[in-house]
């Protein structure tokens, strides 16, 4: 038994119920909180779309009311025209209009198409409206959805420019700090090659678990890519992050404690940048990586 079996079925069941409910979210078209993505520009965009064409709609809508509103005044106007010219052709006022029922039944007709026009166009400007507003949130279902790593249910590398885009321009407006910590598993190979690559999936869920909740609400953890890891600490100097790294050490202790895999402890090694007014996200991905790769290395992970 090379990782606890009861756990790993738990796990395995765990992801089967959240594939199944984002399957359940795709096809209603309602996004959930826990995996949301706060990308407020292409939100706002795609809010801004929805608006103008909502707008085509209703501009639509009131064609139609429109046209039944001038459809029925001419009618009035019409028959007031019959009614006054009858009354005044004669001495006295007596109202009195012959009409043949060609005529009658024609009307009728008419009122009738009129009717099933306006009620049929009603319809579909409603059915419209639906089908876009649907549309348009589940196309942002699923760009939203392409910025989460399925396995580690964190964001993925594609979110990484927005998400290190909105910490920095947050530190530039609040003149505050911001550090970078890039983290990486030590002998994370050894782990798929000894227990295989279900357990080194399993180990990576945890991992990301860990980091998550080694972090504030304010914070963001991305999975960089394999067995790396990028945590964002906002407000937060590189003396304050050595916090955070002592708080995932001790959770990555307490897991290894649990005996979740035997003989065998995880661990990790954790670089921390602190980002400088002026400093590139390329440039605090080096200075991470490298600070990283200075622990490992002096480790000898």
């Amino acid at each position: 038994m090379v990782i606890c079996q009861s756990q790993l079925m738990r796990w395995r069941s765990r992801r089967s119920l959240s594939a199944l409910k984002n399957g359940n979210r795709k096809q209603t078209g309602i996004r959930s909180s826990t995996t949301s993505i706060p990308m407020l520009e292409q939100s706002e965009a795609a809010l801004g779309r929805v608006t103008q064409q909502l707008s085509r709609l209703e501009k639509r809508d009131w064609e139609l009311w429109t046209i039944v509103s001038l459809t029925g005044i001419l009618v009035s106007i019409g028959l007031l025209a019959i009614l006054f010219r009858a009354a005044f052709d004669q001495e006295t006022v007596h109202f009195e209009i012959t009409v043949s029922r060609p005529l009658v039944i024609g009307l009728f007709v008419l009122l009738a198409l009129l009717n099933t026009y306006l009620v049929t166009k009603r319809f579909e400007v409603r059915r419209l409206r639906e089908q876009l507003i649907s549309s348009t949130l589940q196309k942002q279902v699923i760009e939203q959805q392409s910025f989460l790593d399925p396995l580690t249910e964190i964001h993925n590398r594609r979110a990484l420019d927005e998400i290190a885009g909105r910490f920095i321009s947050q530190a530039k407006r609040r003149d505050s700090e911001l550090s970078f910590l890039m983290v990486d598993a030590n002998h994370f190979k050894q782990i798929n090659t000894r227990f295989g690559h279900l357990t080194g999936d399993f180990v990576l869920a945890e991992i990301a678990g860990i980091l998550k909740a080694s972090i504030r609400g304010s914070d963001d953890v991305v999975r960089y890519g394999g067995d790396e890891f990028l945590i964002l600490l906002s407000d937060s100097t590189a003396a304050g992050a050595q916090i955070v790294v002592n708080r995932i050490n001790r959770k990555l202790a307490d897991w290894n404690e649990a005996g979740n895999l035997e003989d065998f402890q995880i661990s990790v090694s954790i670089g921390v940048a602190e980002w400088k007014d002026g400093d590139t996200l390329d440039e605090m991905l080096d200075g991470a990586d490298r600070k990283m790769y200075e622990q490992k290395n002096s480790s000898s992970c």
